[in-house]
């Protein structure tokens, strides 16, 4: 990466802009956006390891379109493994199932699903909870609802126009759309194949069969972006996830326990990475050989780069204070302008054959290229993917009806009190009194994007321009050819759209 100028002190990403290159590389589509660290990842997205982001539904649907989430250290590990189990029981083709039961009211569904085109919920007779999201199910059970228990698909959008008490099974009408998982086949041949089924059964959402069971949904859109996104899938094809590992307790036990489960990825995290803990908790997974990828921090440093990396960390989180959750830096004084700590600390890495997930400070698909820029692998994104469809919790309207979920940082009196629950009350008030971050904040859906999906398909629409405009066809290309910038604070105002006439 070249930079234009000689920066003052250390840069955010509003700091600094992309200069345009002369470039060879004519389409968006003939980019390749893989982070090639070591991961399965096909896209340079990770869903950070927080409860208000990064639960099953989140991590199975961000892995088919070839991103990964990290589920959060949190939960008992014997919740986690169920996660992971669920996730890799998800068919890489289709779309998990939002499942429902018949005596559900509109309004259960809606604190669930928003009133959107592009979405809908398989009803089932009787009590849905046996098909709920991150239940994996009694071991060696079948995959999928089988068909005599569905009544219907109901699509999402009818639930703005009939009572909050209308009963759902009341509510789905004719016959099952469906096609047979066999009949989808790979890119432009399925979109055509799942369009004409569409238009031939008259229904928005189709079940996908596999035997005599529905093992997901799709629709034209979803086909299509089968054709676009290559899936993030390990060895065996199964959707790919990742999972944290905290310094302390039994580090080898977890780390075991998530491996056999099937984590792809180990996140050994904590807010201060660069730490003996952090060292000891490394060397104890490097002596496993569980031969997984280990990313670890978070740091900005490259001292913290090469002393992690020396006990056994593969990929660096980089980030200390840049999350909108994130209390730290106003706190404590501690961190560091984020695209400098990530310029830094990927030049180090790369030195050692490691690799760098920024994580944190994006706001827009722009600091998701001038991370990459900077020489990033991935990019770890929190409350931006909170307020979305597949994000854990439940959708509540505020008093103009505009919906939410609610987020909080994972350094708040909020998760300290869901992590160290089983103190004694002692320990535990002594830990809240030092509770950093935001407890509890409303991260509303964009109505136009209120899936993950809708927000990957921005994000990568507007790296895969930053690529052509920087004559790179990959990640790697990119850390090369890359050209910035440095601006003044009206510099970057004038970049932004106007919302109004002046």
């Amino acid at each position: 990466m070249q930079i234009s100028g000689q920066p003052t002190g250390d840069l955010t990403y509003s700091d600094v802009y992309l200069i345009p290159r002369r470039s060879a590389v004519g389409s968006r589509f003939a980019v390749d956006l893989a982070p090639g660290d070591g991961t399965p990842a096909t896209i340079p997205l990770v869903a950070a390891n927080m409860n208000s982001v990064s639960g099953p539904r989140l991590a199975a649907t961000l892995a088919r379109r070839g991103g990964l989430a990290v589920l959060p250290q949190d939960p008992p590990l014997p919740v986690v493994e169920e996660a992971i189990r669920w996730v890799k029981e998800r068919p890489a083709s289709c779309d998990a199932p939002i499942v429902a039961g018949a005596g559900d009211t509109a309004a259960d569904a809606l604190r669930r699903v928003p009133p959107s085109e592009q979405h809908g919920l398989v009803v089932v007779r009787g009590d849905a909870e046996r098909y709920a999201d991150g239940t994996a199910g009694p071991s060696g059970a079948p995959v999928g609802i089988p068909v005599a228990e569905v009544l219907g698909v109901l699509p999402a959008h009818r639930l703005a126009s009939v009572p909050e008490d209308a009963r759902l099974g009341d509510l789905v009408r004719g016959e099952l759309p469906t096609i047979p998982v066999a009949e989808l086949g790979e890119g432009r041949a399925a979109f055509d194949a799942v369009l004409a089924a569409e238009e031939a059964l008259g229904a928005p959402i189709l079940c996908v069969l596999e035997g005599d069971r529905v093992v997901g949904t799709i629709t034209s859109r979803s086909a299509l972006r089968n054709a676009l996104y290559a899936p993030a899938v390990d060895r065996d094809g199964r959707l790919a996830v990742t999972a944290a590992v905290g310094i302390n307790g039994d580090v080898a036990g977890k780390a075991s326990a998530l491996a056999a489960a099937g984590a792809d990825v180990l996140v050994v995290d904590t807010a201060h990475g660069h730490q003996e803990g952090m060292i000891r908790a490394l060397r104890t997974i490097a002596d496993l050989d569980l031969g997984l990828p280990v990313a670890a921090g978070n740091i900005v440093t490259a001292d913290g780069v090469h002393d992690l990396v020396n006990a056994g960390a593969t990929i660096l989180k980089v980030g200390v204070g840049p999350g909108a959750m994130c209390t730290t830096r106003m706190m404590t004084a501690v961190g560091r302008p984020q695209f400098s700590a990530v310029l830094e600390t990927a030049e180090a890495a790369s030195e050692l054959g490691a690799h760098v997930w920024a994580d944190g400070g994006v706001r827009y698909p722009r600091d998701v290229a001038l991370a990459l820029a900077a020489g990033a692998a991935s990019i770890m994104i929190g409350s931006w993917f909170a307020g979305t469809i597949e994000a854990p919790g439940e959708l509540v309207a505020d008093p103009g009806g505009r919906l939410y979920k609610e987020s909080w940082g994972m350094a708040s009196t909020k998760a300290v009190q869901a992590r160290f629950g089983g103190l004694d009350p002692y320990e535990r008030a002594r830990k809240e009194l030092f509770a950093e971050g935001i407890s509890s904040s409303k991260i509303y859906l964009d109505p136009q994007r209120p899936s993950v999906e809708d927000l990957v398909d921005m994000i990568t629409s507007g790296v895969r321009s930053s690529f052509t405009y920087a004559g790179a066809g990959s990640v790697a290309e990119f850390h090369e050819r890359a050209h910035v910038g440095l601006q003044s604070a009206a510099g970057y105002e004038e970049g932004k759209a106007l919302p109004v006439s002046w």
